[in-house]
């Protein structure tokens, strides 16, 4: 993944594509929650998707415009179901993978294989799972967007943070081979109607040290949170995604400070 600036809105008004649906995996959190009303006041569909039903019930449940489902993403055949569910719908024009987690230990020899199931689980097999079975649909859009939220360990890894530095790493990996698939296609496309064709799907990775929301601030109120961006913050680079030329953003890794 190449680095850039931070996503710039595609108008003056930061205004997206209309008609756009998006999928946000992980959507019953923090941040899903704040991706999900960015997308929504910008008037894009959002297919919420959680692993539990009942929190996604209590997040959206008054909200017409926001279709919820429960899945394990984990689960390649369940999300493979959801990705047919999707296509029955329209298909995804997005894909915004927020399945994450934290696990640390002392030193090296701290990094339990627990932790690494775990990690492992929720950052690498949720998004190859995701990424596999949306590929096609966001491949097809005028407007395909995927996209994972990073972490600046991967570029300054601890000891005490390897599994998860590692995994984070994997995820970027997967991220930058996706980048690749939506180039070769664009290319093939050019082959086929000989002559070029302007990219059409980006596979993005947002970067940050951690996040942070209103309802951690309440409960240490005695804390800065310096480095920290706001989940608002992550809503809007998020949003801004798709009304930037998926040229500028393939293949990139955009820090947010």
């Amino acid at each position: 993944m190449s680095g850039g600036p931070p996503a710039e809105p595609g108008g003056t008004d930061g205004a997206i594509p209309a008609g756009l649906r998006v999928v946000v995996a992980g959507a019953s959190g923090a941040s899903g929650r704040a991706v999900t009303a960015a997308l929504r006041r910008a008037g894009a569909e959002v297919i919420a998707v959680g692993s539990n039903a009942e929190r996604l019930r209590q997040a959206y449940g008054d909200d017409d415009g926001v279709a919820t489902f429960a899945c394990d993403l984990a689960d390649r055949r369940a999300v493979e179901g959801l990705a047919a569910d999707v296509l029955v719908r329209g298909g995804a024009d997005g894909l915004v993978h927020l399945v994450g987690g934290w696990r640390g230990g002392k030193g090296i020899t701290g990094q339990s294989d627990e932790d690494w199931d775990f990690l492992h689980r929720n950052l690498v097999t949720t998004l190859r799972n995701t990424t596999r079975a949306f590929y096609p649909q966001l491949a097809a859009s005028k407007h395909g967007r995927a996209v994972i939220v990073s972490s600046t360990a991967v570029g300054a890894a601890t000891a005490g943070g390897a599994n998860y530095a590692a995994a984070k790493a994997a995820a970027e990996s997967w991220m930058q081979s996706l980048a690749d698939g939506f180039e070769r296609e664009r290319k093939a496309a050019g082959k086929d109607t000989g002559s070029p064709v302007t990219a059409r799907a980006a596979a993005v990775v947002l970067v940050v040290k951690a996040l942070v929301d209103d309802g951690m601030r309440r409960a240490e109120p005695e804390k800065t949170f310096d480095g920290f961006t706001d989940v608002a913050q992550l809503a809007e680079a998020v949003k801004n995604l798709f009304g930037t030329p998926a040229a500028d953003l393939n293949g990139h890794r955009i820090p947010l400070a």
